[in-house]
């Protein structure tokens, strides 16, 4: 857990998009990602599913500090007993080694 909330400064790391290659092997990391959209809008998505309302709070709470700490801001969707997570890197018009780290920070919560 200690690692996972190490801030990463992301400032002085040139970001570029990465070649699909790369994003097929750094998905291939990554418990029950997806790979969304195309082109500028292409993401990684994952849906999380909780028993209740409370719980699925919980987390998103959790991914808005792992997001603050990273400044990295996922999309949310937020349902009674789920949510959905989205990654993509909106400056480089795809997914950068960011979206990848943080949707590991995500998995890193739901293996607590």
């Amino acid at each position: 857990m200690k690692s996972m909330l190490k801030v990463r400064d992301w400032s002085g790391q040139a970001r570029r998009a990465l070649s699909p290659t790369e994003v097929v092997t750094r998905l291939g990391t990554l418990d029950d990602w997806k790979l969304t959209g195309d082109g500028p809008d292409v993401a990684i998505e994952r849906t999380c599913t909780f028993a209740n309302y409370h719980e699925t709070m919980a987390f998103v709470n959790a991914v808005a500090f792992i997001a603050h700490t990273q400044d990295h801001h996922p999309d949310l969707s937020v349902h009674y007993n789920r949510c959905v997570v989205r990654f993509s890197t909106h400056d480089v018009q795809g997914l950068s080694s960011t979206d990848f780290d943080c949707a590991a920070r995500v998995d890193a919560l739901l293996a607590e």
